[in-house]
């Protein structure tokens, strides 16, 4: 009995998950970590406490996989929250302050200031200027002396930082998918860009090596840790299991939805959503208001890439609800509350908590709440949060097929809020196309532990991936009158919302 490991860390918490070759249900166990919030603007992780909770969920699962007979555990795939950045001292494998996470808003004004190199850095990196990605942030990092500038120091994505603490410092590497999200990254040449590198004055010396997202990496090392906390268990990881499998979290979904043929696509309802397409092995070029990124590399010599549009806020949108305005006490609730009424009463709310992502890449947009009367109800407010997520959908994928000229065959669909069919039956409406959703919605961790299995041989092919994965539900469109009209004062309300701040913050 065959096992693959899946370790998925998320912006929130960390969840590792065994998956079996033999289809029975997978075992799993999730951490959750703090969120820090020093200033407006910025949101930073403890990367010590993210490593802690791989090394937790790892531990319970390999426990749990000790009570089966016959379960072998072949190999680990990582896949991870993208643009977050630690900084480490490679001597001591300490970090340099906090890791800074993708949401972090605080070098919007260095974007703002590059935007006249934006066509290059389109060219070489296939984004845009924005805060979101990891370049900006270890430029702060090294001009703020957060992370001294040294031949110790270390600057990696979630995966790096993963993977450097499992194999005891014997691997430091990232993938391509992971790379080509830092704007370090040329995607044309698949090498990290000298110019990149200058214009934020990063130290190459400082970066991971990038190998293929399916390839053997290194071995864990053994590792036991006596747990001071009364209801966590010891910690004990053997050494000797092979790390397989790299890939960031959105292309990971793309992976594990079997999305591999060009044209296909999936969107990710998370913390914010993300849509991508497959389009092919050839670098399209530059796409107003989407990013090319690098779907996967298989070691061929051919990466698949990927167009991309990054929605920031969704599933964070409902947490809001729930922890904000405290109109739901868990996020279960938004669903029957939003259906408790027929339509959101004219209200509409743009969640640009964080700015704007794709089409817009707007960071000094800021959320609004339009249309409230006296007969706003907090079921409205509710209805006009879940239909806020499918309109930026629309958003994203009419501005994707206006760029491609490939229409949206279907939508395959993941993540948490993916069991709302209320959702989903309204994001069909609103995108016209079958929404189709999976019997296993955590297709991020799929996708990690499909990379590894592949390299070591558990899934053979890439067919034996497709065959694997299985239909939950489709959801057919059912447009009405008030489809295009709740989405045309959706289009209103976000004008409104466009470069409302004064700064970043």
């Amino acid at each position: 009995m065959s096992v693959v490991i899946a370790i998925d860390a998320g912006t929130t918490g960390v969840r590792s998950r065994a998956i079996f070759t033999d289809g029975r249900a997978s075992v799993s166990s999730y951490v959750e970590f703090p969120q820090y919030f020093p200033q407006p603007g910025w949101v930073e992780h403890d990367a010590l406490e993210i490593l802690f909770a791989v090394r937790q969920t790892l531990s319970n699962v390999i426990a749990q996989l000790a009570t089966l007979p016959g379960a072998k555990i072949v190999t680990i795939g990582i896949t991870n929250q993208r643009e977050t950045i630690v900084a480490w001292d490679k001597s001591t494998g300490v970090p340099f302050g906090r890791a800074i996470v993708w949401q972090d808003r605080r070098t919007a004004e260095k974007c703002t200031e590059l935007l006249p190199m934006l066509a290059t850095v389109r060219a070489i990196t296939g984004l845009v200027l924005d805060p979101y990605f990891s370049g900006s942030k270890v430029q702060w990092m090294i001009k703020s002396g957060q992370a001294p500038r040294s031949a110790d120091l270390a600057v990696g994505t979630i995966d790096s930082w993963i993977i450097w603490n499992l194999t005891a410092a014997k691997s430091f590497v990232t993938d391509p998918s992971n790379a080509s999200r830092t704007m370090l990254f040329d995607i044309n040449n698949m090498h990290w860009s000298e110019q990149m590198c200058d214009t934020f004055d990063v130290p190459l010396a400082s970066l991971p090596t990038v190998v293929p997202s399916s390839g053997r990496y290194g071995v864990t090392q053994s590792y036991t840790s006596t747990n001071n906390k009364a209801d966590d268990a010891d910690i004990n990881i053997p050494g000797g299991i092979p790390i397989s499998g790299i890939a960031g979290d959105q292309q990971a979904a793309l992976f594990g939805q079997a999305c591999f043929d060009v044209g296909s696509s999936k969107n990710t309802y998370g913390t914010g959503s993300f849509v991508l397409m497959n389009v092919g092995t050839e670098c399209p070029p530059p796409t107003d208001g989407m990013l090319t990124t690098v779907a996967w590399d298989l070691g061929s010599g051919k990466p698949t890439y990927a167009l991309e549009g990054s929605i920031f806020v969704t599933g964070s949108a409902i947490q809001w609800l729930r922890d904000g305005l405290n109109i739901i006490d868990n996020a279960a609730q938004v669903g029957p509350l939003a259906a408790s009424v027929a339509n959101s009463g004219g209200v509409v709310v743009v969640p640009a908590f964080t700015g704007l992502g794709s089409p817009w890449w707007d960071p000094y947009a800021r959320g609004i709440i339009c249309g409230i009367t006296r007969g706003t109800t907090r079921a409205h407010i509710a209805r006009a949060v879940v239909q806020s997520i499918t309109f930026q959908t629309r958003d994203v994928v009419e501005a994707m097929v206006r760029a491609t000229g490939v229409p949206l065959i279907d939508m395959r669909v993941d993540g948490g809020a993916a069991v709302m069919d209320m959702m989903l039956q309204m994001q069909a409406d609103q995108l016209g196309v079958t929404v189709v959703r999976p019997k296993d919605l955590e297709t991020t961790a799929l996708g990690a532990a499909y990379l590894a299995g592949l390299a070591e041989g558990v899934f053979p092919t890439l067919q034996s991936i497709t065959e694997s994965w299985q239909l939950d539900r489709t959801f057919t469109p059912e447009p009405s009158p008030s489809t295009d009209s709740e989405y045309s004062q959706w289009s209103r309300a976000v004008q409104r919302s466009l470069n409302w701040a004064q700064d970043s913050h």
